[in-house]
């Protein structure tokens, strides 16, 4: 529940960041500020961070993977509404259960949760192709189906993930993944600059960039890879019921977004389809070290 509620503010607070820099120095910032905090926090927790050699290649494809889908992310974000962004990347549990029927032997689909996929999919093609503020979504059709790209390898590395830290101590993906991805968001920043030709830098963006480091790539990201230890992907999911529901309301609170009843229908459907879909799964057997 916790997870879901960080990361229900994180697109309006990834908006707000982006009314000040470009997405690829938010992705920067917000990096910098989350690697920094899960160093920290490895370090006063005594934690090894240090890769061992076999661990070195699972790793680097984990972080590619982050990379990539951060860009997206923060790039869509800047295209389309902060509600509709968050209906459309909370796809991403309905997806990871796809994904995860092939993969993860614990987690197949039954017809219960194979209907809650449809539900859901039905809900997001419903906010797809509907029409988000003009003033907060400048090109929604590219930023939704940016988002939605998003939301697929948001799911494709929850099963990796998931995959990975059975061996691989949380501390370690958390970490590497966000370290990684520091020098392709500072030359990509450099390259495409932007920085000066939005609003001054304020403290809103700033607060922003803090909450989305601290908050979502901190403490959110580490919560979400212990449980990810211990859980399936299509369990895990369940964590996710509330977070497109905070999002939706926190964006009409924060930039007055209007909540048409497209929106709500959208959003209903994939609480829905995530509730059905996320039915527990037993827990996987304790992981070593």
């Amino acid at each position: 529940m916790t997870v879901g509620l960080i990361r229900g503010g994180n697109q309006v607070a990834l908006k707000t960041a982006l009314t000040a820099l470009p997405p690829l120095w938010t992705a920067f910032g917000r990096m910098l500020i989350g690697c920094a905090a899960v160093g920290l926090w490895s370090r006063l927790r005594r934690r090894e961070l240090r890769p061992e050699r076999d661990e070195v290649p699972r790793l680097a494809l984990l972080a590619a993977l982050f990379t990539v889908q951060i860009s997206i992310l923060h790039t869509g974000a800047d295209y389309t509404s902060p509600a509709y962004a968050v209906v459309l990347i909370n796809m991403n549990p309905i997806m990871a259960n796809l994904i995860a029927h092939f993969f993860v032997p614990e987690d197949r689909l039954s017809p219960t949760r194979a209907l809650g996929l449809t539900v859901a999919f039905g809900g997001v093609a419903w906010v797809f192709f509907g029409n988000p503020d003009p003033v907060l979504a400048p090109n929604p059709a590219l930023g939704n189906a940016l988002m939605l790209l998003s939301a697929l390898l948001v799911a494709v590395r929850t099963v990796y993930v998931q995959r990975l830290v059975q061996k691989i101590r949380p501390e370690k993906a958390a970490f590497w993944q966000m370290l990684a991805c520091l020098p392709v968001f500072l030359a990509g920043g450099v390259v495409f600059k932007g920085v000066g030709e939005r609003v001054p830098l304020d403290w809103p963006p700033i607060l922003a960039m803090l909450y989305q480091g601290l908050l979502v790539g901190g403490a959110g990201l580490l919560l979400w890879i212990y449980l990810l230890r211990k859980h399936t992907p299509g369990t895990v999911s369940v964590f996710s019921f509330v977070t497109p529901l905070c999002g939706v309301f926190m964006s009409a609170i924060v930039f007055g977004e209007k909540i048409t009843p497209r929106l709500l229908t959208g959003v209903a459907a994939v609480l829905i389809g995530i509730s059905l879909a996320s039915r527990a799964a037993p827990p996987l057997p304790r992981p070593r070290g």
